[in-house]
């Protein structure tokens, strides 16, 4: 994939003050929740009991709603791809900018959504209505198959691809933190609620990142995120499979899951695509040679034809059986 040069300078110019955002969008370590604040305490003599009152709140939780989490679960856990990806891109300094820099941006970020995969992990192992052993399965075959998410080292496209993904993983978990209260389960509903708003802060910063792109290089960052949509943005688990299944068999089942429950559907993918279009002001940007003019008559044109081919998407009924999931 071709990269103009221009892109990889101003990817080191932004990042020359990138340091300063990191307080914005990232939490202080030390003070930061961690997955053990949520979770019974094996020191404590009350963990047994604990263990009992996540395990009867566990119980009714329905069988679609337990397909996302733990595909969520396997989503987050497989980090080391996501972190590996970022620190390819063109403009991230690694060697000589170990502490400083986009180095450090995507150490830290890397490091806030690390606790987001133990967290669930540790909760569904503890549910009793997890397979473990297939779930941890899945999340190996994940990190193995890696994802081409049709970026490849460009710093325009990763970040029209974090600024999207991050908002999709919020909604993602803040409604499967919205239906594990109306299932009556307080506690998972608040880790779930946690989760999400890491994703918000996260959103929020690759956001910043590409609104300074427009900024310097509006035209160029405008093709870039044509590209993408032209693409269309895949989900991190695209490739999610199970026990003796080709690479990617179960993302549409899980993709099915999560469209029944509402947890993220078809219109949310186009909502996304509408609060981008609206926070980058894309329809106001000035300074755009002729490519990206067109480039940005089909990015403000894209929502409405997508809500048309929404309307006659149908989601099938429950079918498929996870291995993940005991009954």
């Amino acid at each position: 994939m071709f990269i103009p040069n221009s892109r990889i300078e101003v990817m080191k110019f932004v990042g020359q003050k990138i340091d300063e955002l990191l307080e914005e969008f990232l939490n202080p370590i030390d003070s930061n929740w961690q997955p053990t604040d949520f979770l019974p305490d094996a020191t404590k003599d009350n963990f047994i009991p604990d263990i009992k009152e996540l395990q009867e709140a566990c119980k009714d939780l329905p069988y679609d709603y337990l397909a996302v989490l733990v595909g969520d679960c396997i989503t987050e856990e497989a980090l080391p791809t996501y972190s590996t990806w970022l620190m390819n891109i063109e403009g991230v300094d690694q060697v000589n900018q170990k502490q400083e820099g986009w180095s450090k941006w995507v150490r830290w970020w890397s490091a806030e959504e690390n606790r987001h995969g133990d967290l669930l992990n540790k909760y569904l192992y503890l549910s009793g209505r997890v397979n473990m052993r297939e779930m941890e399965t899945s999340t190996q075959w994940l990190i193995a198959d890696g994802f081409d998410i049709g970026t490849d080292v460009d710093p325009y496209r990763n970040f029209v691809y974090t600024s999207f993904q991050e908002l999709a993983t919020n909604v993602s978990h803040r409604r499967t933190a919205s239906l594990a209260k109306k299932f009556g389960n307080k506690h998972l509903s608040k880790i779930c609620g946690v989760i999400a708003a890491d994703e918000m802060r996260h959103a929020k910063a690759y956001k910043t990142f590409v609104q300074r792109f427009f900024e310097v290089d509006p035209s160029e960052m405008m093709l870039a995120f044509e590209d993408m949509m032209k693409k269309k943005i895949v989900m991190p688990a695209h490739f999610l499979r199970e026990t003796g299944q080709k690479m990617g068999a179960v993302f549409s089942h899980f993709s099915d899951s999560a469209q029944r429950l509402g947890v993220y559907t078809t219109n949310d993918y186009i909502q996304i695509l509408d609060d981008l279009l609206v926070e980058w002001k894309i329809e106001n940007i000035s300074g755009l040679n002729d490519s990206a003019e067109k480039a940005r008559d089909y990015l403000m044109a894209l929502p409405n034809r997508l809500k048309r081919i929404a309307e006659r998407t149908k989601v099938p009924e429950l079918e498929y059986e996870f291995s993940w999931i005991t009954r």
